[in-house]
C-alpha cells in the first residue's frame, strides 16, 4: 500500500488509513482502547511501528465510520472528489488498488518498490516478561460481550475483556471468561511483590455465577505482563429473569489491582465495570490466544 501511495500522490490521489476498533485484540499485545484519547495513542503507535507516510483518520467511539462503510475490518475504498464511492473491496488489496487507479488516472511506470521506500518499521512495546502464567484452556465458540467501564479518575491501566460460550446463549448454561489485560501503551506491568489482582461480581436475580470472587495466582517472577484470566460457570434462569429483560440485565464487576510503571511508581487501583451478556460486535475476536503476531501490520 505504501508504494501505491507514493506513486499516485503525484496524480493528486490522497491516501488515508482509518483506525477502527481492533479486529483481533491481543495481536502484538494490543488491547481495545476505552477512550478516544487511547484510540489516538493507537494511531500514534501505528505510525511509529509501520514507519508509514500515509495519514491516519480515527473512527469515533461509537464506531459510526465502521458501520457506515459496512463493518468489514480491513476494507478498501476509492472515493471521488464529490464523495462518491467508485470502487470498494471488502479486503485491502494493494495490487488491485494499483490496477483500479491506473484505469482512473493513468498508470505509473516504473512502480516504486518496497525496497526503494526504506521504511523503518519498529517492534511493538515489550515492557515485561510474558509466558510466565499458563493461559486457561478456552472452550470453543466463545464470543465477546459488552463491557462498559465506569467513570474513573485514573486510566484503566488494566482492561477487562469478557466472553461467553455459545452454550450459555443457547441453553442458559455455560462459561464466562473474564480477562484482565495490561495496556502496553500505558507503560505498566505487574509487580508480583505487590498483592495480586482481586475482583468480585454482583449478578442480578436470575443469573448465577460459580464464584462471585476471584484472585489472580501468586507469581514467583518479580514482574510480568501476562493477562490475569478466569473461567467461571454461569447459569441463567429464564423463569426469574425473562428473556425480555435479559439484554438489559447487568453484572457489576469491581477489580482491585496494582499497576506498576517503568517510571518507577506502583499504585493500587479500584475500578468498576458493568457487563451485559449480549454480543459486542465491535470487540473483535482473539485468534491464537496468547500468541504474538498480527497487529497493525495486518491492516
Amino acid at each position: 500500500m505504501e508504494t501505491v501511495a507514493v506513486d499516485y500522490r503525484s496524480k493528486d490521489v490522497a491516501f488515508y488509513y482509518i483506525y477502527k476498533a481492533l479486529a483481533h485484540p491481543e495481536h502484538n499485545g494490543y488491547v481495545q482502547p476505552f477512550t478516544l484519547q487511547e484510540r489516538l495513542m493507537h494511531v500514534a503507535e501505528a505510525k511509529r511501528t509501520l514507519g508509514s507516510s500515509i495519514e491516519w483518520l480515527c473512527d469515533n467511539m461509537q464506531n459510526e465510520f465502521k458501520q457506515a462503510l459496512g463493518g468489514a475490518p480491513n476494507s478498501q475504498f476509492v472515493i471521488d472528489p464529490e464523495g462518491k464511492i467508485i470502487s470498494a473491496s471488502s479486503w485491502s488489496n494493494p495490487a488491485g488498488l494499483r490496477e483500479t487507479l491506473a484505469g482512473l488516472v493513468g498508470e505509473v511506470i516504473p512502480p516504486t518498490t518496497i525496497e526503494e521506500l526504506g521504511l523503518k518499521q519498529l517492534p511493538p512495546p515489550r515492557l515485561a516478561a510474558t509466558g510466565v502464567i499458563a493461559r486457561p484452556q478456552m472452550p470453543s465458540s466463545m464470543r465477546a460481550i459488552v463491557v462498559k467501564p465506569q467513570p474513573s479518575l485514573e486510566p484503566y491501566y488494566v482492561k477487562l475483556r469478557a466472553e461467553v460460550g455459545s452454550g450459555f446463549m443457547q441453553e442458559g448454561l455455560g462459561w464466562l471468561y473474564i480477562g484482565f489485560h495490561l495496556d502496553p501503551l500505558l507503560g505498566v506491568h505487574w509487580n508480583n511483590l505487590a498483592p495480586p489482582l482481586e475482583f468480585n461480581i454482583e449478578t442480578p436475580e436470575g443469573l448465577c455465577i460459580a464464584s462471585s470472587r476471584g484472585m489472580a495466582p501468586v507469581v514467583k517472577t518479580e514482574a510480568d505482563a501476562d493477562p490475569r484470566e478466569f473461567l467461571l460457570g454461569l447459569e441463567w434462569d429464564s423463569k426469574i429473569l425473562p428473556r425480555t429483560d435479559f439484554n438489559k440485565a447487568e453484572l457489576i464487576l469491581e477489580v482491585n489491582y496494582y499497576a506498576c510503571h517503568d517510571n518507577g511508581w506502583c499504585k493500587p487501583f479500584k475500578q468498576r465495570y458493568h457487563i451485559q451478556l449480549v454480543p459486542d460486535r465491535n470487540a473483535g475476536s482473539v485468534r491464537s490466544r496468547g500468541r504474538s503476531g498480527g497487529g497493525f501490520r495486518n491492516r
